[in-house]
């Protein structure tokens, strides 16, 4: 088991014998180096009860079917109404949605009160103007250390132009697109086998 740590901006490496020396401040501020897209993930109980939470843990894993998944924390406040749902929804915010995101990730007892919201299929909360919208139908929940990881089948999706809201190092970012590559045998359809 390794570490590293931050110094002199660069990464020292560190070897762990034992699990208490893993330093997991260390550990979370190497995760944050992976720049994510931000996400609202909603659903809607069998008695009614709408859910919604801020997240970045949100994932693509299979074209055909077509499966996502996202994870959430055990301790978290919603998670026996997301394990309870048949349902979730995953809404990708646009950059200009910062107080969406911000308003989702903090408790409150109805977060749906104050926003605007449609429902969708089953009832499931949407968010209006994202930049893409999964509908999923929950396939599968793997209990994985201390998070829960939901896997769904997106049943309906749409999108649309935009830039993202985009979150790394612990802030949010906007994105900035690359010059083209001087090599020109290099072209995006060769990382066709890599990314979806």
């Amino acid at each position: 088991m390794t570490q590293a740590r931050r110094h002199g901006g660069a990464a020292a490496p560190a070897t762990a014998d034992a699990q208490e020396r893993f330093d997991l401040r260390q550990f979370r501020h190497a995760l944050g180096r992976f720049a994510t897209g931000i996400t609202v993930i909603t659903t809607r109980t069998a008695d009614g009860k709408c859910e919604g939470l801020t997240a970045n843990s949100f994932g693509a894993v299979s074209l055909d079917p077509p499966l996502v998944l996202w994870s959430l924390r055990r301790d978290a406040m919603s998670l026996p109404s997301f394990r309870q749902s048949r349902r979730f929804a995953v809404n990708v915010l646009a950059a200009h949605q910062r107080g969406i995101s911000n308003h989702f990730a903090r408790p409150a007892a109805d977060k749906f009160e104050k926003v605007k919201w449609r429902p969708g299929l089953d009832g499931c909360p949407t968010l209006p103007d994202c930049l893409a919208l999964f509908e999923c139908r929950r396939e599968r929940v793997i209990e994985a250390g201390d998070h829960v990881v939901f896997i769904g089948r997106v049943e309906r999706f749409t999108w649309r132009t935009g830039d993202p809201l985009v979150f790394s190092c612990g802030h949010y970012c906007l994105t900035a697109t690359l010059p083209e590559h001087p090599r020109a045998d290099i072209a995006p359809s060769d990382f066709a086998d890599l990314m979806l």
